[in-house]
């Protein structure tokens, strides 16, 4: 894979930096992928999920979605405190400004493929994902352990592209009701979905940085989203 950073103009007059990764051999089309980020900023696990995906033959693009606060930030997973203030700063229209900053990057690149682009995200990235999926003609979409979904339930019969919902079942941030929710609100818009629990898993089990690491669920997990956009992106 090839990786580098690119600079995006957002609509709003702001300015966001993403990384690229992309496969190493660009001969021929590519679908693209959107990487939402956690709380956490675009850390080194968010960037070897998007080299993992390129190694895939993806074009992957992961904005900062920080930027306004805090361009370039990598908080510490021992100190969520310290996101809080770029958490809270964020707003829905500025989140769309720069989901569809990210979109028309990958349009605008020769070598993809523009009805063949999902999303993915993690934490607070699996919320904005859904968000992508809401406003994007988007191909396919997965989130994991999406939180603060509730005040989303009500605009999920806008999405588009079947969506793929991990969630951890010893999570105590997400709670069963949450999750119910989600699910109750696709079904009734009769949107496609997969929705799985994993029992054993806890809150942030795909990332090998963090204590919840459950690196069986995150090896199954993965194999199950590298299937569905296989299906959906190709």
């Amino acid at each position: 894979m090839k990786a580098n950073y690119v600079a995006l103009e957002v609509a709003d007059g702001t300015v966001m930096d993403a990384y690229i990764s992309s496969p190493k051999k660009m001969d021929g089309s590519f679908p693209g992928i959107l990487l939402f980020q956690e709380a956490f900023g675009i850390n080194n696990h968010i960037r070897n999920v998007a080299d993992r995906l390129a190694e895939r033959g993806y074009v992957v693009i992961a904005p900062e979605l920080f930027h306004r606060t805090a361009a370039g930030f990598e908080g510490s997973y021992n100190d969520f405190p310290g996101v809080m203030p770029h958490i809270k700063a964020l707003t829905t229209e500025g989140l769309e400004a720069d989901i569809k900053a990210s979109f028309n990057w990958l349009q605008n690149q020769n070598n993809i493929i523009k009805n063949k682009i999902g999303s993915i995200g993690f934490c607070m990235g699996g919320r904005v994902s859904f968000i992508a999926n809401m406003i994007l003609p988007l191909a396919a979409s997965v989130s994991y352990y999406s939180g603060n979904m509730l005040p989303l339930t009500n605009r999920l019969h806008e999405i588009h592209a079947p969506h793929l919902m991990f969630w951890g079942g010893l999570d105590t941030h997400i709670l069963p009701e949450h999750i119910d929710a989600v699910v109750t609100a696709l079904k009734e818009a009769k949107k496609e979905f997969i929705n799985v629990v994993i029992s054993y898993a806890d809150h942030g089990f795909n990332c090998d940085e963090r204590p919840s690491y459950q690196p069986q669920a995150a090896k199954e997990a993965w194999a199950m989203a590298l299937t569905f956009f296989e299906n959906k992106l190709r």
